[in-house]
């Protein structure tokens, strides 16, 4: 690449010379040099932090999908409609975006250790509670604050991988936290429907996780490596204010557009999660001599999503590591690639719902594989194209982005879209079986566009990754030369 094309970083430690351009540049490849890039130079203590984030970050996902497996009776128990049935999630994720950013500020300044042990703990001790809330409106309250201890945990986590790790490691590490995220969704349908068929009461499906939580909180305290921010990279960069923060974010061209482009994956993954097997319920029912429960439909929806996230985003991310070498834009190619795959597949799975019994699943599991292939790389790009001591915000920054855009609307507008074809297609009568599973099949076909619109987004991304990615690097080795 011309170094002369690059314009000079926009953050508190510019390059105005050429001189500083080519010393950084050589402290730069010295220091890329040293990089541990292989598995068996990590130690056990950094194993065990990974460990640790992963295990929280299943569970964190697990008590999130948990009412997904079971959205059938929750309406039943509140005697809801489709549009209140998706305000529930709705509910939680706006309390996750709102508090998002004020735990990212919080995670580039403070103990990271205490503010996340603190996170989970009030998140499991929310759930349990409400657990037993016997009205709608309490439970949304409840919902609301499990979203704000979870706010607290998925802003801050990456950025603790990112201090540990750099380059290939990074990269797998990455894939292993974030294939916990499919992997969890699944856990947490079969769970809601196994504690919901062993105890006779959905509630119970939510008095799981809170357990599972009160050890990830010791877990965290007292064995959890809290490294120096921006230890992996050698950086010395001071922190700035939070108003510079959000500026030099909002002018990070790469950082913008893969915002927008995960803003969309969120969209869709909220919007099937919560109401994929109450669709995939309603088209298997309408079919001939078939006999099945929401009950089993949860079961199979959760394999499914654990299966494609295991094979998924760890295949994501070793095509990402395969590719970048030869191809530096490999990343966000690769990310819309995988969306305009999924969204065909989904399309598919939706049309043939009605008539086919396991073409729907198959098709279902190719689309979300094809999707999970976005989750580490998506992680791994915001990483490296911001600096180290913005990190925590920019993960706020996208976490409340991509949910106020994404999934804290789309099971709610799904819902409502559902709610009035339901109005239109029986305005006087109650809706038959086949009105609801069309009028909801349509709300869903929304899904389909927005992965395509994500996919473009991704290929924007494309265009400014190299040069966003290479003035990171270049602010880092002239930190450290100025140290």
């Amino acid at each position: 690449m011309d170094q002369s094309s690059i314009t000079p970083n926009a953050s508190d430690q510019q390059l105005v010379a050429n001189g500083d351009n080519e010393s950084a540049t050589s402290l730069l490849q010295d220091k890329q040099g040293r990089r541990r890039d292989n598995l068996s130079e990590v130690t056990f203590f950094e194993y065990m932090t990974v460990g640790i984030l992963c295990y929280v970050n299943l569970i964190n996902y697990m008590d999130r999908f948990t009412l997904a497996g079971v959205l059938d009776n929750v309406k039943t128990a509140f005697s809801i409609e489709d549009d209140k049935a998706g305000f529930i999630q709705t509910v939680f994720v706006v309390a996750y975006m709102v508090f998002a950013p004020i735990f990212g500020y919080l995670g580039d300044r403070y103990s990271r250790r205490c503010i996340m042990s603190f996170g989970v703990a009030l998140w499991s001790l929310m759930t349990l509670v409400g657990s037993f809330m016997p009205e709608y409106k309490s439970f949304l309250l409840f919902r609301g604050l499990v979203g704000i201890g979870e706010a607290s945990y998925s802003t801050i986590a990456p950025t603790i991988i990112s201090d540990l790790f750099v380059g290939n490691v990074r990269s797998k590490m990455l894939a292993f936290f974030y294939f916990a995220i499919p992997v969890g969704s699944g856990l947490g349908y079969i769970v809601g429907s196994v504690a919901t068929a062993v105890a006779g009461n959905w509630r119970w499906g939510l008095r799981v996780t809170p357990i599972l939580g009160a050890v990830a909180v010791m877990l965290m305290l007292w064995v959890m490596k809290d490294p120096e921010r921006g230890a992996a990279e050698e950086s010395h960069m001071k922190t700035t204010t939070y108003k510079e923060d959000l500026k030099y974010l909002v002018k990070n061209p790469s950082f913008m557009l893969s915002t927008l482009a995960f803003t969309c994956v969120a969209f869709v993954t909220g919007a099937l999660a919560w109401w994929g097997p109450q669709f995939i319920f309603l088209g298997l029912s309408r079919q001939p001599g078939v006999d099945i429960t929401i009950g089993r439909v949860s079961l199979v929806f959760g394999a499914i999503t654990m299966v494609s996230g295991l094979l998924g985003v760890p295949l994501g991310a070793w095509l990402g590591a395969a590719l970048v070498k030869r191809y530096p834009r490999a990343h966000p190619v690769i990310c819309a690639s995988g969306l305009l795959i999924s969204a065909p597949a989904m399309c598919a799975a939706m049309f043939l719902c009605e008539s086919y019994f396991y073409a729907p699943f198959v098709l279902m599991f190719i689309g979300e594989l094809a999707l999970n292939l976005n989750w580490a790389i998506v992680a791994d790009i915001s990483l490296y194209v911001v600096v180290p001591p913005k990190r925590s915000t920019a993960e706020a920054f996208q976490i409340l982005i991509s949910h106020m855009l994404g999934d804290a609307g789309s099971p709610y507008l799904v819902g409502v879209i559902s709610e009035n074809l339901k109005r239109k297609f029986s305005p006087f009568e109650a809706p038959s079986k086949l009105v609801e599973f069309r009028s909801l099949q349509y709300a869903l076909f929304v899904t389909c566009f927005v992965e395509i619109l994500g996919g473009l987004f991704f290929f924007l991304t494309a265009i400014y990754i190299v040069k966003d990615k290479l003035k990171v690097e270049r602010a880092i080795a002239v930190a450290a030369k100025i140290i």
